[in-house]
């Protein structure tokens, strides 16, 4: 090949053109019969990058200037999102079950946190309707000891009412009558119990904190639920965001409001 610079025919490709620089072939090409210019032509920019996918629990941003409201609902693996009025069934269909659960075997705890917790409420309404101080009334150390148990007790009985079935099947008795079920984001495989531990521990294990913030349990609940009905692209929970999955309506499932 001649070493002075200028254009001449690409040999990897005769019906163009290149510039030489006397060293390698620099800039982009031309078609064999342009006029060429005196120097290189700059070679075209790169087609932009793809954005990286989605970390699983993470939302996909929303194309270039479309609101995320205004997307699309998701369709995971092909499925219709479960709707809120489903997973409210399926959830109170479980509270009960739970509930049950701990009427038989949390029962006799939950009677003697009574026989402390009403006699020293009636004191403190009885001081404050005499307007006396009611910090003077003692609270019966056992209370304490008794919440603590009650909720660890709780805790653990929705731990293996929920996360065994969910890890296994992606339903629990409440979403099998709901006709839903809780899956992967990024595959249809059964969660696993590693994965469905974390999604519980979202919702069960701030009722430890029962006794103390109760309220806060009560306040994280609601929140939870209130995340489903306003996120109308994705329909998912506080927990299934911390998990990334989605609940899904299987086939065969009657027609549900507010998709």
């Amino acid at each position: 090949m001649t070493s002075n610079p200028g254009w001449y025919k690409d040999p990897a490709e005769p019906t163009t053109q290149r510039y030489w620089d006397g060293e390698g072939w620099l800039g982009a090409s031309l078609p064999v019969t342009a006029i060429p210019p005196e120097g290189p032509l700059p070679l075209p920019p790169p087609p932009p990058a793809e954005p990286p996918a989605p970390a699983p629990g993470q939302v996909p941003p929303p194309p270039s200037g479309i609101p995320y409201r205004m997307l699309p609902q998701a369709r995971p693996h092909g499925m219709i999102l479960a709707s809120p009025g489903a997973r409210l069934v399926a959830r109170m269909i479980d509270i009960a079950l739970i509930l049950l659960l701990n009427v038989l075997i949390n029962g006799w705890f939950v009677y003697q946190w009574l026989t402390h917790a009403i006699p020293y409420m009636s004191k403190i309404m009885q001081a404050l309707y005499d307007n006396q101080p009611v910090t003077e009334i003692t609270r019966p150390a056992d209370m304490d000891n008794l919440l603590l148990v009650i909720a660890l007790i709780f805790a653990a009985l929705w731990l293996i009412y929920e996360v065994p079935a969910t890890a296994r099947g992606g339903q629990t008795v409440g979403k099998r009558a709901a006709r839903i079920k809780v899956v992967r984001m990024e595959s249809e495989e059964p969660l696993g119990f590693p994965r469905s531990l974390w999604r519980w521990s979202f919702m069960g294990l701030p009722i430890l904190l029962l006794g103390c913030c109760g309220p806060f349990f009560i306040a994280l609940q609601m929140a939870d639920v209130f995340w489903v009905a306003v996120d109308r692209v994705q329909r998912m929970a506080l927990h299934d965001r911390s998990a990334a999955t989605y609940v899904v309506k299987l086939p065969g499932a009657p027609r549900q409001k507010g998709k």
